[in-house]
């Protein structure tokens, strides 16, 4: 993916960031943007499907934690006003019968009234907090996606959902590394504390140089380097599962709420996902 600029972004409010990737202004990875407000993963699938995949994110909450769930129409309800999940993500992927096969800025004329949608939690809102701490988020300074890879570390699964936990991955200094670890560890809702530091083969990771998704960090001198859960586990899991159709956000391209990272825990305890 070539770089692309998120300053202009940076500071306006979750509201104006979802108006500009409704118009198109935004098509490209959301890291950074509305800074200090929560972004979320999704998956949308039919309603006969719901209910086993609710009970694998249950099953799996480091790598999946639910933040709301959408149904009837595509307008959430609670974390985020006016907000349209067919609509206010820049890039989103289709699924038909486990194959990747298009992706669009718009999932609208693929939204059906049967379907269920889920917003999961993203390691993007904790980089705010790593910022504030002095430690670098590579991907940020480099202007590109964040790197993503598929473990060896397979998911508890659930009638068809199955398939390995991915991981997304930021380089940085062993002392920092341990900083990232305590900061993250309080925030089990954006996947918490990473699951893996300094040894990729331990976890399945062969070659940090081609991410299964996303582009790949310059690893510096010295640097190590920490992995996360990540909410592009479900998109490997709906691979395995080989629904008719699902509607997923493209690896990198978020949803941003209307939830401060310092109040997401607060609001989760007010507002418990269905």
């Amino acid at each position: 993916m070539p770089a692309f600029d998120i300053q202009p972004y940076i500071q306006q409010a979750p509201a104006q960031v979802r108006q500009r990737i409704r118009t198109g202004i935004i098509d490209f990875p959301t890291a950074g943007m509305a800074a200090g407000y929560a972004q979320a993963n999704l998956v949308i699938l039919p309603q006969i499907y719901a209910h086993d995949f609710r009970e694998w994110i249950r099953q799996n909450p480091q790598a999946c934690p639910l933040l709301e769930t959408v149904k009837q129409t595509p307008l959430t309800k609670t974390i985020a006003r006016h907000a349209n999940i067919c609509t206010d993500i820049p890039r989103y992927r289709l699924y038909e019968n486990g194959h990747f096969t298009k992706e669009v800025t718009d999932a609208t004329p693929y939204w059906q009234a049967d379907m269920v949608g889920f917003l999961i939690g993203c390691s993007f809102s904790f980089e705010e907090a790593l910022l504030k701490a002095g430690i670098e988020i590579r991907h940020l300074t480099e202007k590109h996606n964040v790197p993503m890879y598929k473990t060896n570390i397979m998911t508890s699964p659930v009638g068809r959902f199955k398939g390995p936990t991915v991981v997304s991955m930021r380089p940085m200094s062993p002392a920092k590394a341990h900083l990232a670890r305590q900061i993250t560890a309080q925030m089990p809702n954006v996947h918490g504390a990473p699951i893996q530091i300094g040894d990729p083969a331990a976890i399945g990771i062969s070659d940090l140089d081609h991410p299964d998704y996303g582009d790949a960090d310059t690893i510096k001198p010295g640097e190590v380097p920490v992995f996360w859960p990540c909410g592009v586990t479900p998109q490997a899991a709906i691979e395995n599962a080989k629904l008719p159709l699902v509607i997923t956000h493209a690896p990198g391209h978020m949803f941003i709420t209307d939830i401060q990272n310092a109040e997401l825990n607060d609001y989760l305890d007010a507002h418990q996902p269905e």
